[in-house]
């Protein structure tokens, strides 16, 4: 009555269900090349390879298989035999020592294309504000459902990479094969996208002949986000792949990368998304000033006309990206921009929100940038007293008020004759204007006088006509 639970046949029923040696079986059914041989312990049957060519081919075909993990009809124990021959394929690509038969060479990279060139999902939330980053994401971020399968496949692509000769690949990876890695950005699988940026980088930095292509095929995701799209999640990643390509370029720098600072990385700026790649971006422009200082003025022209109205975050971000560029740009060309600069700065220091107003005012902590306004320290100066007294008389903020009376302590110590000048300057225009108010209150109120002694003259006359009729 009942199973005997200690039964052999039971208890090898059980064992066979999960351990590896079952799961070959499964699939030495499918697999018509290959030959069987007796397992020493249980006289089951597994496949048998006459040469090692043949493993691997073996291993290949299982994972042309694709499990999408959402499928309840997907069968986990095949999942674990594809990420076990996967696992095995990684092995190899590691260790090698010679080039691959075409034959396993050629179903390899078939393989590696049939995982990772798929249709992505569409986005979680299409709204630009969803781009923008979540510092628990950051820390944390969580893979997409293919990802057990995916990185391996991404490791496998990067040892190749790295261990063959270009030339050789150089028939599997060919422009159709980078511009679909280049697709692939738009994933929203932040695990994804670094694996990702690591391969198409390798690829780059070995596959000399196709760096031409490459670049312009990143400057064409770079100009349908900022001019058609606006929505993409590898914007970041990309960047940082152009930060190591400007830090090999060579001096002087040619005229096709001046044109990608002009026409790809300044607009960057304007973007509603840029607080998610900003840090990226700022790293690549800064490299472009360090090579030519003359740059500069044109990027930070660039930055005053993309400068936000609404948008106080990319405000502190910006005024922190022209901080470090002032350090790098050629004191020529700070003279000339001084003015428009040190304007923009006052704005920001006079904004309502404390952040922005705040950040602007640390400004000038900045040794470099109050040595640099020093030099065109008579231009700049009335602008930045008069910022200095708006402020101290009509912001809201204890804090603001308190930074910007540090701030006006320091810059009548630069020039004391000049600061005492402007606010002589600044009193009397004030003085000015206030004559001026009262001069037009006074027109007008000699108008309305004038026009109620009308009216009323008006009235007079008109009564003087009335008759009344009996």
């Amino acid at each position: 009555m009942g199973v005997i639970r200690n039964s052999p046949e039971a208890s090898s029923k059980k064992k066979e269900s999960t351990t590896l040696l079952y799961l070959f079986e499964l699939e030495s059914k499918s697999y018509h090349s290959t030959s069987t041989i007796s397992s020493p312990k249980n006289g089951k049957l597994l496949p048998s390879f006459e040469s090692e060519n043949d493993e691997i081919l073996y291993a290949i075909s299982i994972c042309n298989t694709i499990f999408t993990f959402t499928d309840p009809s997907e069968s986990p124990s095949e999942r674990d035999l594809k990420r076990v021959k996967l696992n095995q394929l990684l092995s190899i690509s590691k260790s090698l020592k010679k080039a691959l038969d075409d034959r396993i060479l050629s179903r390899l990279m078939s393989m590696l294309s049939a995982n990772l060139f798929r249709p992505l999902p569409p986005p979680s939330n299409t709204s630009v504000t969803s781009d923008l980053p979540d510092e628990v994401e950051e820390l944390f971020p969580s893979p997409g459902p293919l990802w057990p399968h995916l990185h391996i496949v991404y490791d496998i692509l990067q040892r190749l990479v790295l261990n063959l000769d270009p030339k050789i690949l150089r028939e599997y990876i060919d422009h159709q094969f980078l511009l679909n890695l280049v697709s692939l950005f738009q994933s929203e699988d932040p695990m994804e996208r670094d694996s990702l940026k690591n391969v198409y980088h390798r690829i780059y930095a070995r596959f000399t002949f196709y760096r031409s292509s490459m670049r312009k095929s990143m400057n064409d995701v770079f100009l349908h986000y900022v001019f058609e799209m606006e929505k993409h999640c590898g914007i970041g990643e990309l960047l940082e792949i152009w930060g190591s390509i400007i830090n090999g370029f060579t001096v002087p720098l040619k005229e096709e990368h001046k044109l990608f600072l002009m026409r790809v990385l300044i607009p960057l700026h304007k973007t509603k998304g840029m607080q998610v790649y900003h840090r990226q971006l700022a790293y690549c422009v800064s490299q472009f000033v360090q090579k030519e200082p003359a740059l500069g003025g044109v990027v930070v022209r660039g930055i005053l006309k993309y400068w936000p109205i609404t948008n106080c975050q990319k405000e502190v971000l910006l005024i922190g990206e022209l901080e470090e560029l002032v350090e790098n740009i050629d004191p020529d060309q700070f003279r000339k921009l001084a003015l428009p600069l040190c304007t923009q700065i006052t704005r920001c220091l006079n904004s309502c929100n404390s952040q922005v107003a705040e950040r602007a005012l640390y400004v000038w902590n900045n040794e470099q940038f109050v040595k640099m306004t020093s030099t065109a320290i008579e231009e700049v100066f009335p602008v930045i007293v008069q910022g200095m007294e708006r402020n101290l008389k009509l912001h809201w903020s204890s804090s603001v008020k308190q930074l910007t009376e540090n701030v006006k302590v320091m810059l009548e110590e630069m020039d004391p004759s000049l600061f005492s000048k402007c606010l002589q300057d600044i009193n009397l225009c004030e003085s000015e204007a206030r004559r001026e108010e009262s001069m037009r209150k006074e027109r007008w109120e000699k108008i309305e006088n004038a026009a109620a002694a009308a009216a009323k003259n008006r009235f007079l006359q008109q009564t003087q006509y009335i008759r009344v009729s009996h």
